[in-house]
């Protein structure tokens, strides 16, 4: 039996959308994770359907779509105009900084375009969505974010680092050069430690890199 067949006896048969499991989700919660979009379509047209519900660790059914990188239902739940776009889970994380640190570039588009989210958000480490996407490397995400006019690039982290610290740290060339290119990037920055990126590039042998921080 299929999931959308299962959500309309459920339903039918006057189920409680809102349920909560043992572990403290709700039906929506599942299929926002797994991209049941047609579970989610039927839900959303029910009354009394909480779009915001909380697991234990603080994620709404947004935050797992976001996570998952299910664009679609992203799509489906900021449409309703119902959901909180911006909440932060119990480590200070939001559904734009778990789309960017998994490189999902169209839920991390979806969510811009809303107008409505915190692009220098801080995590349990105090680290912004950007900074984290530096560190991988998702060239996409981090354009994203810098095409929004909006992210601070200079973001210190409790250790000193901002993004270009730790594009910087991990060899992320490519993305070194989208932010010196944002020419807001301040090169010359030092860490609580004394550190430039350049020392760092250097340290880690990264050239191409040290070749950027020197030249560009």
């Amino acid at each position: 039996m299929g999931n959308e067949t299962t959500a309309r006896l459920s339903m039918r048969e006057g189920g409680d959308i809102n349920v909560v499991d043992d572990t403290g989700r709700t039906p929506l919660s599942y299929a926002a994770a797994k991209g049941f979009q047609a579970v989610i379509e039927l839900l959303i047209e029910t009354e009394n359907l909480n779009l915001d519900s909380m697991d234990p660790r603080g994620w709404t059914p947004l935050f797992w779509a976001a996570e998952n990188g299910h664009e679609a239902v992203v799509k489906l739940l900021l449409e309703t105009r119902n959901v909180s776009i911006d909440p932060k889970d119990f480590w200070g994380r939001t559904p734009l900084s778990m789309a960017a640190q998994n490189n999902h570039d169209t839920v991390v588009k979806l969510l811009l375009n809303t107008g409505k989210v915190d692009m220098d958000s801080r995590g349990y480490w105090g680290r912004t969505p950007l900074s984290y996407t530096a560190a991988k490397g998702y060239n996409t995400v981090v354009e994203l974010l810098i095409q929004t006019d909006k992210v601070n690039v200079n973001s210190m982290d409790p250790r000193g680092w901002t993004p270009l610290f730790w594009a910087v740290d991990n060899g992320q060339a490519a993305v070194v050069k989208l932010l010196l290119e944002t020419e807001k990037v301040n090169r010359d920055l030092k860490d609580f430690w004394g550190r430039t990126p350049l020392s760092i590039a250097n340290q880690n042998g990264h050239k191409a890199v040290a070749e950027l921080l020197s030249h560009t």
